[in-house]
């Protein structure tokens, strides 16, 4: 978007902005929601501050703030006739591909939804289910256990096919659906690696890409170990007990036999059973496992010792069968019920072979029959197949296994075990508090036994949320890892830990090194160090999974879905041959065919063709394309007229020649030329999804939306660079990104996984949000002509910005503080200047960049401070007196020399700091929170968290008088967070502090008495810090305020006069609402008359809040009985908030003797205090100062000079709307 086209305030109505995005309304019925009626016309310009990338009016019920959690849900997702994104169904993962299921006969079966997910829609499904537009309903594809991460529906065959990295009872890894019969094996059986990409060919066959070496039922691809029976499942960790033991000193312990392997039978070494009796041994585990060997030392203590046992696994409780060799014979046998040991001393031991790979927790041996007096064990082991490593210790192999290297794990920061619960094993779990979370706060390091080198497959498992109750709180996990000795760190995407139920995601694929003294693979799992607010990170286990090497294929295959045979001789096929041809362990991450040409993305090389990372096939021959592909790693393609769109973590073409490649890049089929998207985006693009936009002349146009983890659209030509969040729109016929064109246009922000069409229109997957406002960061005005509507301000702030370290909102708590927190409109003489507040990196008008606060002038010319300030200020205060600007917050610099702490002046009509600057506050983290001139006065009022001015002792408010600092009073102290003026004498303060020792959240000022007093009844009536309050009637003897109770939740409460209400038992909000501001409105039409709000009244909350049985809103209306939602936001991938809603004049509280004018005043002061209430019928100007404007009284007569001057009254800041009629002023 060009500067110019920000400029102009009165750009970007809500209502020119829907016909931008073109409309899915399958399957979603939109519930419109009326419009709050408010009367803004007393008001002239109102304008509101937060910390949001976009924001809308509530006008559907189907809105929401966030389409997914802040931690990693994605959503399906259509748009509402206001062009809003709407979920349609809400996962509790990623979703990662999806298409239509159209039947032979054309009738849509639904759209198959794959990805890492285990629920969909609340409905549990484990990464594979359909969504029925027409109904919306959720069917569970159940069967598959993994991660789906490719779908294919193809018509013809009345089959959908599976890819993905996931086990079914009989395949891995590729599989069918069938329409009306359900899952079908795949004649191979699937695959022994990931399959991540399926497309199907001209031929109709279909061709698999991933990360394979071999089919599923190819012999030997289960493993290329040379060995089998790799860990030893840890007993000595679980409890251990028997029945029938005997009593003899030293036999009597059933743990004698655990870890033991030299047969030799003494005390302490042997469990013994009692004399002619039978008994068991059995071991219960806090984890689960599938056993692939049992080994048993039989005791021969005074010639005892077991003859049968059965084994029996729990929970299943079943008796297990096994293969063994007869010592005596040589012979393979069997056994279930009865298998026998062997008499015979010279027999060490004797191994016996699960048949069945079955789950347990525990288990239990029963012996039967024995040998003399009775039955007992020397020894036991259990082993299996599968190599994992804890992250809680005692789970992993025991240190009395002899295991040269056994699996292990490091855990440091404040982790406790967590119950196994519904998942497979006890977890680790740390809750780790904001907002400055790093990886040095948990950390957990994995370390598996791994015995041979080879290829593996490297999954990390998570435990479901449900099952502890912290799916709120889940945050975001980064994995890191080193497999080969001298290898480079391996990063994959973050793992979100948002999951309801039990997952894992595979983070490698690729050759890993044994243990050896120098070296041994490791897998170090943090947390996100970008997360604001605190989190639960939990960790539980790592499996390494061996792929065989040999299996004949290299990343690709080709299936003919007419035949039910497999040809093995895959040299027949130009599809698997390709894949032969490239360097050992390439990996296909894409697969595109257009126009009878099959288009092949990923990490490989073709050292014969001279080809890297993307090639084509036609006509059964692999060809490079120009310039020999490109530099690095394909992860996408999308093809599109004759454009081939690419994406990945490139920045050139292989020989170097096509610049401005950089991770995205587009081929021309026909012309066979490379060329770039603008200049590329600075990281990695993971997918490429397109997204239908009306860009101009209100027509459909097909938009290339390029997603991933990259932070700004690189600069090209004229344009600069643009600070994104992973996510850029292409307009191809503009050629260049959206986010550059001067165009009125939503804002749109999050990702895309995918996209597919049915019938009505797109249904797309991932997290997009647009929420109104074009060109509306942070800052909007709130107009009502012709309807309500939110505009921009004009104010260009970039996205992303970082909060100040340590800053916290009113200094009485919440998070840090970004975007705009406050602001206020000065109309003065030929002054006319909207000020905005609080911590943002913006662009003025002639290109310069603008740090935390910002002027427009009436012609929309944008500007900033001087140099001076330090850049991580924030301002939290404005106010006006005269055309000089009171700014104050967590403020820090010199001006002119002089130390800057908490506030700074600024001559308005200058252009420039006031000189002097007042003496810089004092004390332990000082924040000016709020200020407010005294009415009739030249006092400036200024509160916070501060103990002195200058050298001056002034605590949490001080008074600033022509040039010097005064205490107004003694005895308060701690923290104040709101200011508002009851008449022109005394001041009402509200947070968190002492009045002469006593705690109290509200406090009086008696500027007559000098004297601070607490609120009656305020100690205890309000539950906590006040953060926010607003007067409620005309002299304020009636006020609202809200805060955060000391259990954590928000309250509400109204004073009458005589005593302090809460509305709703302190239950109107939901968890984690922070109510940053109030204020009080005008409606057109009366409600329904109650005790809180006057009919014709309503009560405008701000903040981030939570609304039981909604959700997020960023601002809502009380009219007394009912809170309803009225403005959302979005801020990054979550909710937004709103700070504070100022402005140009006050409100007028009616009431039956007329109109009653009283400053408006939300968290901080506006331009002027409140005024005394005029007791006379008409006013004239008459300037009696250069210092202050005043409005003197006069009564109309009949004498000779028409008027008689009486009851002269001064009254600043304010001026009457109509002379000669009625009282009616207005804010200057």
């Amino acid at each position: 978007m060009r500067f110019s086209s920000l400029l102009n305030p009165t750009a970007a109505k809500l209502v020119f902005l829907t016909q931008f995005l073109v409309f899915s309304t399958q399957g979603v019925t939109f519930d419109p929601v009326p419009l709050p009626n408010l009367d803004l016309s007393q008001l002239g310009r109102v304008a509101l501050t937060g910390d949001f990338d976009s924001i809308s009016l509530y006008t559907y019920r189907q809105q929401t703030e966030s389409l997914f959690s802040s931690n990693g849900s994605q959503a399906l997702i259509t748009q509402l006739p206001n062009g809003d994104f709407t979920a349609a169904a809400t996962a509790d993962a990623y979703i990662k591909t999806m298409c239509p299921f159209v039947l032979q006969n054309g009738q849509l079966a639904g759209v198959v939804v794959g990805g890492n997910f285990t629920s969909l829609g609340g409905i549990e499904a484990q990464g594979i289910a359909m969504y029925h537009p027409d109904t919306s309903q959720i069917t569970p594809l159940e069967g598959l256990q993994g991660q789906i991460s490719v779908v294919l529906c193809d018509q013809d065959t009345n089959r959908v096919y599976v890819g993905g990295d996931f086990k079914a009872p009989t395949s891995t890894n590729a599989i069918a659906w069938v329409a009306e019969t359900g899952w079908q094996n795949l004649p191979f059986a699937g695959f022994n690696g990931p399959v991540t990409s399926i497309a199907k060919a001209p031929d109709g066959n279909i061709i698999f890409g991933g990360s394979f070496t071999g089919l599923g039922n190819a012999t030997g691809n289960a493993t290329s170990l040379k060995s089998r029976d790799q860990q030893v499942i840890n007993l000595s960790s679980a409890n251990i007990s028997s029945a029938s033991t005997t009593t003899a000193d030293g036999f009597n312990d059933p743990k004698n036999i655990i870890c033991k392997d030299t047969g030799q039978d003494s005390p302490g070494n042997t469990w013994l059973l009692e004399d002619n009796s039978p008994g068991f041994w059995r071991a219960d585990m806090n984890f689960g496992y599938q056993p692939t060997r049992l080994r048993i030392w039989n005791t021969h203590q005074d010639g005892r010792g077991t003859k049968t046992f059965r084994f029996t696994a729990f929970p299943i409780n079943g008796i297990m069968n096994f293969t063994f060799t007869d010592p005596a014979t040589g012979s393979k046998s069997y056994c279930d019920a009865r298998c026998p040991l062997s008499n015979n001393a010279s027999v060490d031991y004797q191994d016996f072979r699960f048949i069945n790979n079955v789950g347990m927790s525990s288990f239990q041996i029963d012996i039967s029959e024995w040998y003399g007096a009775g039955g007992g064990l020397t020894g036991i082991e259990l082993v299996q197949d599968d190599i994992y490593a804890y992250a809680l210790s005692d789970l992993n192999e025991p240190a009395c296994a002899k295991v040269d290297f056994a699996s292990n794990s490091t855990a440091t920061g404040p982790w406790t075990v967590a119950p196994s619960a519904q998942t497979q094993s006890q977890y680790l779990t740390a809750d780790i508090p904001g907002p400055n979370i790093g990886s040095r706060d948990a950390s957990v390091v994995f370390q598996p036994d791994i015995k041979q080198p080879g290829n593996y497959s490297v999954m990390i498992y998570t435990p479901g949320c449900l099952q502890d109750t912290s799916c709120d709180r889940r945050g975001i996990a980064n994995v890191t890892g080193i497999f080969t000795a001298g290898g480079a760190l391996i990063q994959p995407p973050a793992i979100y830990q948002t999951n309801n139920f039990d997952k894992y995601d595979q983070i490698y694929t690729g050759p890993v090194d044994a243990n050896s003294q120098d070296f041994r693979p490791t897998v170090t799992l943090t947390p996100s160090s970008d997360q604001k607010n605190p989190i639960t990170l939990v960790a539980q286990r790592v499996r390494f999974l061996p792929i065989n090497s040999t299996g004949g294929l290299n990343g690709l295959y080709e299936y003919d879905p007419d035949s039910n045979t497999v040809d093995t001789d895959f040299a027949n096929s130009a599809i698997n041959q390709a894949g032969k041809d490239l360097e050992a362990g390439a990996i296909i991450t894409s697969l595109a065919v257009v126009e009878g040409i099959s288009y092949v993305g990923g990490n490989f090389n073709n050292t014969d063709s001279g080809f890297t990372n993307v090639f084509s096939i036609t006509n059964g021959n692999a060809s490079s394309l120009p310039n020999g592909g490109l530099n690095a790693q394909v992860a996408a393609l999308l093809s599109y007229e004759d454009l081939l769109y690419v994406g990945g973590n490139f920045t050139n073409t292989a020989n170097g020649s096509v610049a401005g490649l950089n991770n995205v890049a587009v081929y021309d089929i026909k012309a066979q030329t490379w060329s770039a998207l603008g200049s590329g985006v600075r990281g990695q693009v993971n997918t490429i999804v397109p997204l239908e936009l009306n860009i101009s002349d209100n027509q459909p146009e097909t938009c290339i939306t390029i997603n991933g983890r990259f932070d700004q659209l690189e600069a090209f030509g004229t344009f600069q660079t643009v600070a994104v969040q992973g996510f850029g729109v292409w307009v191809p016929s503009q050629k260049n990104w959206l986010q550059n064109l001067n165009l009125t246009i939503r804002t749109l922000t999050g990702q895309l996984s995918a996209s597919t069409n049915v019938t009505g229109g797109t249904l797309l997957a991932g997290t997009i949000s647009s929420q109104g406002v074009p060109g509306a960061q942070d800052a909007v005005s709130l107009a009502s002509d012709p309807s309500l509507q939110l505009n921009s301000l004009g104010l260009k702030i970039q996205q992303d910005q970082i909060g100040a370290s340590g800053v916290s909102k009113r200094a009485v708590g919440g998070p840090n503080i970004t975007g705009a927190v406050t602001g206020l409109f000065h109309k003065s003489g030929g002054l006319n200047v909207t000020v905005i507040g609080g911590h943002f990196t913006a662009t003025a008008t002639n290109g310069s960049i603008i740090k935390n606060l910002a002027f427009i002038d009436g012609t929309g010319a944008v500007s900033g401070l001087g140099n001076g300030l330090d850049e991580d200020s924030v301002f939290l205060a404005l106010a006006t007196l005269e055309d000089i600007l009171y700014a104050g917050g967590t403020i820090s610099g010199q001006v002119n020399n002089a130390d800057i702490n908490g506030l700074i002046l600024f001559d308005l009509s200058q252009g420039d700091y006031v000189y002097p600057q007042p003496a810089a506050l004092g004390g332990d983290d000082v924040a000016v929170n709020a200020i407010s001139a005294r009415p009739k006065s030249d006092q400036v009022y200024v509160a916070g968290n501060f103990q002195t001015a200058g050298s001056l002792p002034c605590p949490s408010v001080c008074m600033f008088e022509k040039g010097q600092w005064s205490q107004p009073g003694s005895g308060l102290a701690g923290t104040v967070a709101a200011l508002a003026w009851q008449g022109n004498d005394k001041l009402l303060v509200g947070g968190n502090m002492t009045v002469n020792g006593n705690l109290s959240s509200l406090a009086n000022y008696d500027t007559k008495k000098f004297q601070w007093t607490p609120v009656d009844d305020s100690a205890s009536a309000i539950p906590g810090p006040v953060t926010a309050l607003t007067p409620a009637n005309d002299d304020a003897s009636q006020f609202w305020v809200a805060g955060s109770s000391t259990n954590g939740s928000a309250f509400l409460c109204k004073y009458d006069g005589s005593q302090f209400r809460t509305v709703g038992d302190g239950a109107v909000f939901g968890n984690q609402t922070t109510i940053q501001g109030l204020s009080m409105f005008s409606v057109k039409d009366k409600h329904d008359d109650n005790d809180f709000v006057d009919q014709s009244m309503v009560l405008l909350v701000t903040g981030a809040l939570n609304i039981p049985n909604f959700g997020n809103a960023s601002a809502a209306l009380f009219n007394g009985t009912t809170l309803t939602p009225f403005i959302l936001s979005t801020s990054g991938s979550g909710p937004g908030s709103l700070s504070q809603v100022f402005s140009e004049k006050t409100i007028n509280f009616k009431s039956s003797g007329g109109h009653m004018a009283i400053g408006f005043v939300v968290l901080i002061a506006l331009a002027c205090a409140l005024g005394a209430e005029p007791k006379v019928t008409n006013w004239h100007q008459q300037r009696t100062s250069t210092r202050q404007l005043t409005w003197v009284a006069y009564r109309q007569s009949t004498s000779s000079d028409g008027l008689v001057k009486e009851d002269e009254e001064t009254h600043p800041c304010y001026e009457p709307t109509v002379s000669y009629s009625a009282i009616d002023f207005v804010h200057r």
